[in-house]
């Protein structure tokens, strides 16, 4: 039996287009639950020497399988260091480590449900790149909007500590206030409306103080949510600018029209894009 070329291996694991490439994924994915499933076992039942003994021999057989995969992946690979730094390239290289680091740090094996984000790779055995585009939309979205964000961020840490500062002052380590970094975690608990309630105020003043800050919680709920909606709306318009048609060129339709609204002439579909640049990305 001859072991496949180079460019037949690489037609395997790294497309879902022809039918041994789609079982390999399949069959990948349920190796990867299984996996996670050992793990999950292996902290929950009780260390019986035999018991504990098959769980190490499945974890060495799946870190052998997940190290084969990867050494396949780079040698099939054209460009094995763009692969290495890719998103996938790096998730798979951490499936590995765990195991291996295992032998020389304690605890090492809690890692394995890194294993987990391997499953995205279901988006590309199902054709699912409708949903990869939506999540790289809200990703794009997240980074227009990361200067808004940092600001609104800046200005609670500074509130925070204001009123944290206020309520060390007025309520003083006998009311439970027994340091500022004390307060000032009151403070963000009761900003953010978590509210545990192991610090409470009970002066008038303090009480009062307590008021005004929920109050100001209830009013930051909204701000992150209110940036974060208009930036993905700008974003679902960028996209609509973005797909144009082939005949007439006119832009400005949504992510799911199938027919130019100008010239009824046919759209190519959004997915195939993201389906182009998350292969050529893995590759």
């Amino acid at each position: 039996m001859n072991f496949p070329d180079k460019a037949t291996v690489h037609r395997i694991m790294f497309g879902t287009d022809t039918p041994a490439g789609r079982r390999f994924d399949v069959i990948l994915l349920w190796v990867i639950g299984a996996s996670v499933l050992v793990a999950f076992a292996d902290s929950m039942m009780a260390a019986t020497p035999r018991l504990r003994l098959g769980m190490v021999v499945l974890e060495w057989l799946f870190t052998l399988i997940f190290t084969i995969e990867y050494g396949l992946r780079l040698w099939s690979s054209p460009q094995p260091w763009r692969y290495a730094r890719s998103f996938f390239g790096v998730v798979d290289l951490l499936a590995t480590l765990p195991t291996y680091l295992g032998l020389f740090f304690a605890g090492a094996n809690s890692l394995l449900v890194i294993r987990l984000i391997r499953l995205l790779r279901i988006f590309r055995v199902l054709k699912l790149f409708a949903y990869w585009n939506e999540a790289n939309m809200l990703l794009r979205s997240l980074y227009s909007s990361r200067r808004k964000i940092i600001v609104f961020l800046l200005t609670v840490f500074v509130a925070a500590n204001v009123f944290g500062v206020l309520l060390y002052v007025v309520e003083g380590p006998e009311y439970g206030f027994t340091s500022i970094p004390k307060a000032v975690y009151w403070a963000v608990i009761t900003i953010t409306t978590v509210g545990y309630g192991d610090v409470v105020p009970q002066t008038p003043i303090g009480q009062a103080i307590a008021t005004l800050v929920m109050l100001v919680g209830y009013s930051v709920i909204a701000v992150p949510t209110g940036i974060f909606t208009s930036e993905v709306l700008m974003e679902m318009q960028r996209q609509r600018n973005d797909r144009h048609c082939g005949s007439c060129a006119a832009s400005g339709h949504e992510s799911d029209a199938a027919f130019c609204r100008h010239c009824g002439g046919t759209l190519a579909k959004p997915e195939l894009a993201g389906a182009d640049k998350n292969r050529q990305q893995q590759e």
